[in-house]
């Protein structure tokens, strides 16, 4: 089981890896290692804050930005 953050609330943490989950479905690189399916490797980017939910600003360079 996947444990999201402590920062970020349960509605959040699955927008924001349903819509990492269809970039990766799209092509994108995933920024974690593995072999899983896309669901799980965008739970884990979220999980290990590798993807944000972002309004303006642009992400770090080892962060991926999911605009809501």
């Amino acid at each position: 089981m996947i444990q999201r953050p402590a920062g970020i609330g349960t509605f959040e943490f699955v927008v924001l890896a349903t819509l990492r989950a269809a970039q990766l479905m799209r092509g994108c690189r995933p920024r974690v290692d593995g072999i899983h399916k896309a669901a799980v490797i965008a739970q884990l980017e979220v999980a290990q804050g590798k993807v944000i939910a972002m309004v303006g600003d642009e992400p770090g360079p080892d962060t991926v930005a999911v605009v809501l």
